[in-house]
């Protein structure tokens, strides 16, 4: 099991998951978006919430701010989170807006909720797993695209409920989180996510 938990930490890193949640919204379901627009909106994502994180992940590793990917300590993570809020508000302001991508822009809107609450936590010595807050808030965000449109992902959502399980799993193997922590970041994710559900479902 120490092999085989580990990975799935870096396959559902959050930095992967609005890339995921794109991904979805645009390819696996019966969207009326072109091919070119859909791979515009990939391509938009992809450089906001993955390339400019990793040029800032270098920038803060060569000057000593953070010592990993993973981010272990609370001082090191606040940093990377309040830029990560400025990135979310640049995506759903100018990218990704309410009346072109309504249900994507609701999605970032309740990342930006989540991450901002962790922000927050911070300040008062807790720490949330952002790895839980990721993939639980795309499987709330699947599961509402399924009931929006009517369409049956059932094999997707219960592979995801799974990888909540596995990436928990993962993360206490790790030693990275305890279990309360792992709790905390689960409902930051999942429960913005199912407050927004009422205004686009």
């Amino acid at each position: 099991m120490k092999k085989l938990l580990p990975p799935f930490s870096y396959i559902f890193h959050p930095i992967f998951i609005p890339i995921y949640a794109t991904l979805f919204y645009l390819f696996a379901n019966d969207s009326y978006f072109v091919s070119r627009e859909k791979y515009v909106v990939l391509i938009q994502v992809f450089i906001i919430s993955f390339i400019i994180p990793i040029l800032f992940f270098f920038l803060l590793r060569y000057t000593g701010k953070i010592s990993s990917t993973m981010a272990p300590d609370l001082s090191e993570r606040k940093i990377p989170l309040v830029i990560q809020c400025f990135l979310i508000i640049l995506l759903v302001r100018k990218s990704i807006t309410i009346d072109r991508y309504p249900e994507l822009h609701f999605f970032f809107l309740g990342a930006l909720l989540s991450t901002m609450i962790a922000l927050l936590l911070l300040f008062v010595k807790t720490k949330a797993s952002l790895h839980m807050m990721g993939i639980s808030g795309l499987t709330l965000f699947v599961f509402g695209l399924s009931l929006h449109y009517h369409t049956q992902h059932i094999y997707t959502i219960a592979f995801l409920i799974l990888m909540n399980g596995l990436v928990a799993s993962s993360r206490i193997e790790m030693k990275a989180h305890t279990i309360k922590e792992l709790i905390i970041g689960l409902l930051l994710g999942s429960i913005p996510q199912m407050l927004l559900l009422y205004l686009w479902l």
